[in-house]
């Protein structure tokens, strides 16, 4: 159809190019689930006034002094790290995104991680595929930690901290939280505590992260911060397989 030219860098759902087909000229880049190269983005920005990328896409100078006649560049990804915002907005091109969508999903595979490390799930996978099952088992092996009573520090409490904070609950969790932000509003309701950033990295028994990438954020927790966590899980049952 004839409108303005999308290009569009990886191959996505059909619903959302037919879609898009309906409100613009559309070509969609055929690598199937590879990225698209920079050569390739490149040769094709010039051509199009909107953008559909990933975040695997680097947007920056060099793309907007390609894609003159951009007016729109879309972000299939919550994040936006990969766009290059006060070049985007100093040319005048629009950057959108979709936010809010990925809450609940992100903070079921956050839980879903913090459980198999504790209940040491990928291991005895490994162990039951590679046979091991069948030479040996005994009561001590593959016995991990507990969920239950033990204590989750989050390191940002918005949207998905939040949303882990109310899965952790239903597992009798101790929750305490650091955010640059402190959020009274929610401490009550979900039963959280503030904490220092220190104090919470020597309280956690498990930490999860949900703080976005800025120059604070980058290499929060490095050499010094894992030092002064605590050294096994409180109360824990963790026991090395024979």
């Amino acid at each position: 159809m004839k409108g303005p030219k999308v290009y569009v860098t990886r191959q996505l759902f059909d619903k959302v190019i037919e879609f898009l087909k309906e409100h613009a000229d559309v070509e969609v880049f055929e690598g199937e689930d590879n990225p698209i190269p920079r050569e390739v983005l490149l040769k094709k920005v010039k051509e199009v006034e909107g953008l559909l990328c990933l975040l695997t896409d680097r947007i920056d100078t060099e793309i907007f002094d390609a894609g003159k006649n951009l007016k729109v560049v879309s972000n299939y990804a919550v994040g936006f790290n990969n766009i290059d915002i006060d070049e985007a907005t100093k040319r005048g091109v629009y950057v959108t995104n979709t936010p809010g969508i990925l809450t609940e999903t992100t903070a079921d595979c956050a839980f879903a991680l913090m459980m198999c490390i504790a209940r040491r799930i990928a291991e005895a996978d490994r162990h039951t595929r590679n046979g091991g099952w069948i030479h040996a088992w005994g009561p001590k092996m593959f016995l991990g930690s507990d969920i239950h009573g033990k204590t989750l520090g989050i390191l940002g409490m918005g949207r998905i901290g939040t949303a882990i904070t109310k899965r952790a609950r239903g597992f009798d969790m101790n929750v305490i939280y650091y955010d640059i932000i402190r959020r009274r509003d929610i401490e009550d309701e979900l039963g959280i505590k503030y904490h220092s950033f220190r104090d919470l990295l020597k309280k956690s028994d498990f930490i999860s992260i949900h703080v976005p990438l800025t120059d604070v954020t980058y290499h929060m927790i490095g050499e010094k911060e894992l030092s002064s966590m605590k050294k096994q899980l409180s109360s824990s049952t963790r026991h090395e397989d024979p």
